[in-house]
């Protein structure tokens, strides 16, 4: 019974991870992330909400990770 439960616990625990990994790479832009890897952004801050759903200090900076706007 115990095995069960910890079989259970842990199937559900990868079902939670699989789908949290495959929601925040679902907007990740290999080409934007290829254009920007290299580059140096300004440190302002205005703030900018990226289509992970994350706030990123500006646009260039989540560019450089290759995650658009929303």
């Amino acid at each position: 019974m115990k095995n069960k439960l910890s079989l259970i616990v842990f199937l559900l625990f990868l079902a939670l991870t699989y789908s949290s990994c495959k929601r925040n790479h679902s907007c990740f832009d290999a080409q934007l992330y290829q254009k920007y890897k290299g580059s140096i952004c300004t440190e302002d801050c205005p703030g900018f909400i990226g289509c992970d759903g994350k706030e990123y200090c500006n646009e260039c900076i989540a560019n450089t990770q290759g995650i658009r706007g929303k």
